[in-house]
């Protein structure tokens, strides 16, 4: 896909991500952070953000190459700063599920499992980026990498759980609300996907400021 004016390419983000690992200190705050601002920069285009969870990925393995012994942690704390982040698209979708059903008529039970369909996929797309990029990680990083797929697959990410909330939210809501039809035309239905990337879009632009310290409240000699 093109890029979006002012993000960074997908070498520059692999790049950025190896960098946040091998660096140490809080990794999962400036994965998360690095992941959240290339999500929105791809403006909710799920191709795009394919794009960004392979290139995180492999940049990650990159840098925890470099972590020497603790592999294992700086693997960890970078998968669980994707998945924050990634579950933080997950909440955007949702809500932007929720305002187009409550005021647009022309959002169909079809449009919804559409949606739906997407937010599953986001998962889906997160955890196969990490098991294609692990099979040509050092033996080291794809022992690391398994084993955490293993987890994820065991006790679920907090994007799953977002999407499985979301999943039994709305389909309590179709059989309740909606009715059966599809969008009247193919404008209709491309009208209905640009206003739904709209709104999603700045729900997450929302969510992430709100993830950011304060200046206010950092400390002063961050502020120096």
């Amino acid at each position: 896909m093109a890029e979006q004016p002012g993000s960074m390419s997908n070498e520059e983000l692999k790049r950025a991500a190896s960098e946040s690992v091998a660096g140490g200190g809080n990794i999962r705050e400036r994965v998360r952070e690095l992941t959240l601002q290339a999500l929105q920069s791809r403006k909710f285009d799920y191709a795009g953000f394919r794009d960004v969870m392979k290139s995180m990925t492999e940049g990650i393995s990159l840098g925890a190459e470099k972590r020497g012994q603790d592999v294992k942690h700086a693997l960890s704390e970078a998968f669980s700063g994707m998945d924050q982040a990634m579950s933080k698209a997950a909440q955007a979708s949702s809500l932007a599920l929720k305002e187009l059903t409550d005021k647009s008529r022309e959002f169909s039970q079809n449009e919804l499992k559409q949606g739906l369909d997407r937010m599953r996929q986001m998962e889906t797309d997160f955890l196969d980026s990490v098991r294609q990029v692990s099979q040509s990680a050092t033996s080291t990083v794809k022992t690391e990498w398994q084993d955490l797929l293993v987890h994820a697959q065991r006790a679920g990410t907090d994007t799953g759980r977002v999407v499985s909330q979301t999943a039994r939210d709305f389909s309590a809501r179709m059989a309740a609300t909606m009715t059966e039809g599809a969008i009247a035309s193919m404008e209709a239905a491309r009208h209905v996907g640009e206003r739904f990337a709209a709104l999603a879009s700045g729900f997450l632009v929302g969510m992430s400021d709100a993830l950011k310290p304060s200046e206010k409240n950092a400390p002063e000699d961050k502020k120096k």
